[in-house]
C-alpha cells in the first residue's frame, strides 16, 4: 500500500507495552505521530524514542501525541521504555500486520543479504484521521525537530 497525503489513515488496533489495546480511532481528535521503527535497544530506534520523548512538552502543546509501532513485544517495550525513560506509547505488531498494512513491511538488503523488515517511516495524522505528511527512509538525526516543523506548519492552516 502507498501512504497518500490527504488520504484516511488506515484503522489499527494493537496492544502497547502494559497490555491494553490502543486503536487509531480512539485517537479522533488530537494530531499522531505515528512511526515506524525495527528494532527495540538498537542505536537508531533508541536515538529516535529518545528524541521524541525528549521534544514530548513541545508536541503536547500543540495537541499532538507520539506513537511508535515496531515488532516487537509488549514485554521488550516495556523493557525498553525503562531502560530509557521513555515517556512515548509504543505498539506491538508482531506479525507485521499493521507495518504491512502501512506498507513498511519490505524486503531489505544488508551485507547482500535480503530479509524482510521495517522501513523507519513517520506518518503525521491530523484530528480527523487523515494523513498530512509522509517521512519514508527516515534519518534519525534531527528527525523530530523536521516533525515538529512540520506540525507546527499544519497547525497555522487550519
Amino acid at each position: 500500500m502507498s501512504l497518500q497525503i490527504a488520504h484516511p489513515a488506515p484503522e489499527f488496533t494493537l496492544m502497547n507495552s502494559a497490555g491494553a489495546s490502543i486503536s487509531l480511532s480512539s485517537l479522533h481528535g488530537k494530531w499522531v505521530v505515528l512511526y515506524f521503527y525495527p528494532k527495540d535497544n538498537t542505536s537508531g530506534c533508541t536515538r529516535e524514542a529518545i528524541d521524541f520523548t525528549g521534544s514530548l512538552p513541545a508536541f503536547r502543546k500543540q495537541h499532538a501525541i507520539i506513537i511508535g509501532i515496531s515488532p516487537d513485544s509488549p514485554e521488550s517495550h516495556t523493557k525498553f521504555i525503562e531502560k530509557h525513560g521513555l515517556r512515548i506509547e509504543l505498539l506491538s505488531d508482531p506479525d507485521h500486520t499493521v507495518c504491512s498494512l502501512y506498507g513498511v513491511w519490505r524486503k531489505k538488503k544488508l551485507y547482500g543479504r535480503e530479509y524482510f523488515g521495517v522501513v523507519r517511516t513517520t506518518l503525521l495524522i491530523d484530528p480527523e484521521g487523515i494523513i498530512r505528511h509522509v517521512w519514508e527512509k527516515v534519518n534519525v538525526p534531527g528527525h523530530t525537530a523536521e516533525v515538529q516543523e512540520q506540525l507546527a506548519s499544519c497547525n497555522r492552516r487550519t
